[in-house]
């Protein structure tokens, strides 16, 4: 690989030491390189953001609470009887009194999936009184994906 001239009576012993440490720089630049190139290619495949599957699992349950955690600051929420946009805290207690008001009993996914940056489920939401088709549209926003739109159709 290299050849490093020294005199006779030093040529042995240096030589070897020059030899291993042009492959230990070369094999620490490849590592890193490599480990630079994973770390690149793992990038470009898009994680889905953490939120969906928090959302759905709020719904199984019925638990406003728990979707409240993931609800941007004005959300559109259309149920049966009446569709506005509402202030977050509106929305909690609107979904509140849907939830207990139904009797939620599950949720089950019938397709999720991401488009323009925001993430999308559809459902149906199984209460006491009915199923109900549903549809939640999340949006990022700072970085987490924040529900900006529920339907609520009975089928």
């Amino acid at each position: 690989m290299f050849n490093l001239v020294l005199p006779p009576d030093q040529n042995h012993q240096y030589g070897i030491f020059f030899v291993l440490t042009a492959q230990t720089i070369f094999m620490r630049t490849f590592l890193l390189f490599s480990s630079l190139a994973l770390v690149m290619i793992a990038g470009a495949f898009k994680m889905p953001a953490v939120g969906l599957d928090d959302v759905i699992n709020a719904l199984r349950t019925g638990n406003a609470q728990e979707l409240a955690k993931y609800v941007d600051d004005n959300i559109e929420i259309s149920l049966p009887d009446k569709s506005d946009s509402y202030s977050r805290a509106q929305a909690i207690m609107i979904l509140k009194d849907f939830f207990n008001n139904n009797g939620v009993n599950g949720f089950d996914v019938q397709f999720k999936g991401e488009n323009g940056g925001g993430q999308y489920c559809i459902g149906t939401l199984k209460t006491k009184s009915g199923n109900y088709r549903t549809t939640v549209f999340m949006k990022s926003k700072d970085g987490k994906q924040l529900v900006k739109q529920i339907i609520f159709k009975a089928q």
